[in-house]
């Protein structure tokens, strides 16, 4: 049994001048359980009880190359040495907006910001202004940050979402105003008939659409066939902007991100994560029509939208993007850990269904597909972390949260692997017993 004996002291300090002992709800796995950093490294990392994982949370999914990346830091030591921040624009932020451009298909000028959050939060205000409307769409069990203007229908029981052809939106916390549900429509993932119902009903009311590519929330859900690009063209009829949140997916499952890997040009879409490999930096971006009234009565700012440290690292790893084939690793690397976790399941007699991309994946137990949070909702997700329970004590650690996907990093190497899947063998044995 690992030694937690540091991180429930810490636990018990943090819980004194922080709610939870966190200062993030996520971050939070309970009373006695919650892990406490020291460092990390490459696709490792370690807590400060000195016990050492195989790193597949990866800070949520913005570590692509691998913690503490070498050249990023390396890059951010060199920008900072002549300041930290300025009211000033500098050559670096252009250079990092001119990258973005060229790998993503559908961005033509972009707005960088802190978190997916304010990314998120400033595209649908874009969104609003260019269409003069103010209703949002919106899909269960997809999260597009903590505002209050998507935070609905993420988290909570699906009992409570009605039927779903009239679903109701959900506020997924105390302190959201009711009114802001009025100018929101959710919907089920994937579901066709209810989406071009909703566009027929008010289709000529709404101003966005925001969706995630696949539920990056809920189980990694993919998209299934044609249905972006019917969110696509729908918009495109009834002058509704698309926003695409590639918050999770954007530079992680192709350099161009959903955009590239579907063929897709929204317009607009949302980035952070990855895009600075664990440092601060998001961004707004998409069609130069629409981003062009920032600035033109539209407000976007941010005091630290230009921070130094994220810029640089962002800058460093879409150098590395570009230049080292770590798509390719990536894509080997997860798939082959993908169909490994399959076969184990399989072989346990464990009735099950693999989601996501090799970079970014999950999977449901007792469910053969999952198309939705509902469908999602009634697989056996206690078992799910009965088997991270076991993992994370055989030094391997995904999120003990069955709703968040499994992160790849450029620095997983096929020993990793080979551990990851020797140890999935072993934990689904002993949680079968």
């Amino acid at each position: 049994m690992h030694n937690f004996s540091k991180s429930q002291a810490l636990q018990k300090r943090a819980q004194r001048v922080m709610p939870l002992g966190v200062n993030s709800n996520f971050r939070y796995w309970g009373e006695g359980v919650t892990p406490y950093m020291a460092k990390a490294k490459g696709g490792y990392l370690w807590d400060v009880d000195g016990n050492r994982y195989i790193d597949y949370r990866m800070a949520f999914g913005p570590i692509i190359l691998g913690h503490a990346y070498d050249e990023v830091n390396a890059k951010v030591v060199e920008q900072i040495v002549d300041g930290t921040m300025s009211a000033m624009t500098y050559e670096l932020e252009v250079e990092v907006a001119e990258k973005m451009v060229k790998m993503c298909p559908g961005l033509e000028m972009v707005r960088f910001a802190c978190s997916g959050t304010e990314a998120t939060m400033h595209a649908i205000r874009v969104a609003r202004a260019y269409t003069g409307r103010e209703i949002i769409l919106k899909f269960e069990g997809n999260y597009h940050g903590f505002h209050d203007y998507t935070l609905w229908s993420t988290y909570a029981p699906v009992e409570a979402y009605g039927n779903r052809r009239s679903p109701i939106p959900v506020p997924a916390s105390s302190g959201i105003p009711k009114v802001l549900g009025e100018k929101l429509i959710t919907l089920p993932f994937n579901d066709v008939e209810g989406f071009e119902r909703m566009m027929k009903s008010y289709g000529h009311q709404i101003a966005a659409v925001i969706s995630e590519p696949c539920q990056g929330n809920c189980g990694a859900i993919l998209p299934q066939p044609g249905f972006l690009e019917l969110i696509r063209q729908r918009t495109a009829e009834y002058g509704i902007v698309f926003i695409l949140d590639e918050v999770k997916t954007g530079f992680r499952i192709a350099n161009g991100g959903a955009q590239e890997y579907y063929n897709l040009k929204p317009d607009l879409a949302t980035y952070a994560k990855a895009l600075g490999n664990g440092y601060p930096l998001a961004a707004l971006g998409g069609k130069r029509e629409i981003m062009s009234i920032i600035g033109q009565g539209v407000a976007q700012g941010g005091t630290y939208n230009n921070n130094k440290p994220g810029v640089a690292a962002a800058w460093a790893t879409l150098t590395v993007l570009e230049n080292e084939p770590v798509m390719q690793k990536l894509n080997e690397r997860g798939t082959r850990l993908m169909a490994g976790i399959d076969q184990i399941l399989t072989e346990a007699g464990l009735v099950h269904c693999m989601n996501g991309y090799p970079a970014m994946f999950s999977y449901a137990i007792g469910a053969e597909k999952v198309t939705s949070q509902r469908d999602w909702s009634v697989t056996d997700q206690n078992l799910y972390l009965e088997i991270i329970d076991a993992l994370i004590e055989r030094g391997v650690m995904p999120d003990h949260d069955a709703r968040e996907p499994w992160f790849l990093c450029y620095g997983h190497g096929d020993k990793e692997i080979d551990d990851t899947l020797t140890a999935f063998r072993e934990a689904v044995k002993a949680c079968k017993k």
